[in-house]
């Protein structure tokens, strides 16, 4: 376990980063379930603001995990393996993210 507290953040971070999504992802069988998804993420942000933004606030908790665990090694000398691979995961979800937002398609 981390020892840390931005190591015990970046880990609750990634804790809540796929219970987001998932409340996120299970609003589009619910409340959206009507309602066409919006070709891009502002168009969804307009048409279905739940789902959007709770998907939305995952991602960034993945992004912020990756960030505050990479702080947590090389400022604190957080040494726990837990960290490490907190900061793991996070990074390559802000890969993906990134490489969404370079090539959509």
């Amino acid at each position: 376990m981390p020892k840390t507290s931005l190591g015990k953040w970046s880990l609750a971070l990634l804790i809540a980063m796929p219970l987001l999504i998932l409340i996120g992802t299970s609003f589009a069988n619910t409340l959206y379930e009507s309602i066409p998804a919006g070709g891009t993420i502002l168009a969804d942000i307009v048409s279905r603001p739940a789902l959007a933004l709770t998907a939305l606030a995952g991602m960034l908790a993945g992004v912020l995990a990756f960030i505050t665990g990479l702080l947590a090694i090389i400022r604190q000398k957080e040494r726990a393996i837990l960290a490490y691979i907190v900061t793991v995961i996070g990074g390559i979800l802000t890969v993906f993210i990134i490489a969404e937002f370079l090539s959509p398609t």
